[in-house]
């Protein structure tokens, strides 16, 4: 975490926006407080207390495991719009919706999410990366629709 707070004072992210309860609780703790906060209350796929975090709005969204919804999609595109601290709340799986937040966050954000048994993983929002997750997203519609 201490690489995450010297590269964030160094970069000043328009946002960051964090996937998944212990990245989401670790950030946090560390006095890295994300813009949007994108959880299932779980972990590893265990149920956990939800966060305390003081949030303006919170969005409540389904998403089954393995899929991304539309619901998701467009609460994410919402969520991403405001100028204020929001959660969202995935009732199902929320790790594929990592591509959904580098899609709509702000260039020059931060997507910050879990590599389980490895650490976190930081995608500062560029242009190709935001291509990068358009094009996974077009791919998996096309898959999901065959």
């Amino acid at each position: 975490m201490r690489k995450l707070r010297r590269i964030v004072e160094e970069e000043k992210p328009v946002k960051i926006i964090a996937v998944g309860d212990r990245v989401s609780l670790n950030l946090v703790k560390n006095g890295l407080f994300p813009h949007l906060l994108i959880v299932d209350n779980k972990i590893m796929r265990r149920s956990v207390s939800p966060i305390l975090i003081s949030v303006n709005r919170t969005f409540r969204v389904k998403n089954p495991p393995g899929t991304i919804t539309t619901e998701a999609l467009s609460t994410i595109e919402e969520a991403l719009k405001q100028d204020y601290r929001t959660k969202i709340v995935v009732e199902g799986e929320e790790d594929l919706l990592t591509l959904a937040a580098v899609l709509y966050a702000p260039e020059k954000s931060f997507v910050v999410y879990g590599q389980p048994r490895e650490g976190i993983v930081v995608v500062k929002v560029t242009k190709e990366k935001k291509a990068e997750a358009a094009n996974f997203l077009k791919s998996m519609r096309k898959t999901s629709k065959s």
